[in-house]
């Protein structure tokens, strides 16, 4: 008996042919990308951390690749400006975002946005993960963790946590504690973390989860005590301070990330491409060096291991922002 299936064979493998024919082009273009100057939007100012990684990328990828990645700085509205103009630019490859985590957070503090950091965007790679670190006035008597929520469970509403901004990581931690321990400690939010380390070290508010590079200089110089870090992991310029999960509080995993973005629609293979490139960039050992020394861990992700990541951050952050009502500066 014949097979009812057999004279279908042909037709599947004209269409086959068909779609090979059709990959031919997208293929040759993600061969020859970059073919002109790529754009790398970071929506932030000159000289902070977003800035001086995307600088770290773009220099590297026009190296590698042979053409220039020009960084062009777009600040404004939490990032969302120049995130907004990557969102609407042609999904060719030739402009790219560098942002932070924040990048995943506004959602949940925005009630208006005219842009979807998930779906309007194709996820390249993740660049590095920053640590916070719990610090406190050297003059507080408290030498861990547990000191800290005894001091707050002691005095409810008297202490007071600080943060470089509503929104931020810092903050969201510092939310994600209080909801873990039950402690009753009001939020000050500053604009950044410098005004916030000074009034740690003032004595004005008690303590803060900070940007380890931004607090490394006074915990060297016994200004500030690191009390726990926030990641599941020690950190190797910390390596006698334990994490906040090693100190009683389970599945604590809060940081300060960034990652690198193109326009949603951009082809899978030029995504490929530019991730495979960062990542090798990133493993260069003088790279890695220099970032590791402003405090951070350099990753590497592919596209699909990113969008994974991202997503579940998003998740993560949201869930904190409505148990917390935090809201937007």
């Amino acid at each position: 008996m014949t097979s009812n299936r057999t004279p279908y064979r042909p037709f599947r493998k004209r269409l086959a042919f068909a779609a090979l024919l059709c990959s031919l082009p997208l293929l040759a273009y993600a061969q020859s990308y970059p073919a002109k100057p790529v754009r790398v939007v970071i929506p932030y100012p000159p000289g902070g951390p977003t800035d001086i990684l995307g600088r770290i990328v773009a220099q590297g990828l026009s190296a590698r690749l042979g053409q220039q990645f020009v960084v062009e700085n777009k600040p404004g509205a939490s990032g969302m400006i120049g995130a907004d103009m990557v969102a609407k630019s042609p999904a060719d490859g030739y402009t790219l975002l560098v942002n932070a985590s924040l990048h995943v957070i506004t959602p949940s503090l925005f009630l208006k946005m005219s842009h979807d950091p998930i779906k309007d965007f194709a996820p390249i790679t993740q660049i590095a993960q920053v640590p916070l670190v719990l610090v406190v006035n050297q003059q507080n008597p408290a030498k861990s963790l547990k000191d800290i929520i005894a001091q707050a469970k002691a005095q409810p509403g008297k202490l007071a946590y600080a943060s470089s901004g509503n929104g931020t990581a810092p903050h969201l931690a510092g939310e994600a504690f209080k909801m873990a321990t039950g402690v009753d400690v009001p939020h000050v939010p500053y604009k950044g973390s410098a005004p916030a380390l000074a009034d740690i070290i003032g004595g004005h508010v008690t303590y803060m989860f900070d940007s380890l590079p931004s607090s490394t200089s006074f915990i060297k110089q016994g200004t500030l005590r690191p009390l726990a870090v926030s990641t599941t992991k020690r950190v190797g310029s910390l390596p006698d301070v334990p994490t906040v999960a090693e100190s009683g509080i389970p599945n604590f995993d809060i940081s300060t990330w960034y990652g690198v973005w193109a326009p949603a629609g951009t082809p899978k293979d030029i995504l490929r491409k530019v991730s495979g490139e960062i990542s090798a960039i990133l493993k260069d050992p003088e790279v890695a060096k220099r970032i590791a020394s402003m405090g951070s861990d350099p990753v590497g992700s592919t596209p699909e291991e990113f969008d994974a990541y991202a997503r579940s951050e998003q998740v993560k952050f949201d869930r904190i922002v409505k148990a917390s009502g935090a809201k937007a500066e």
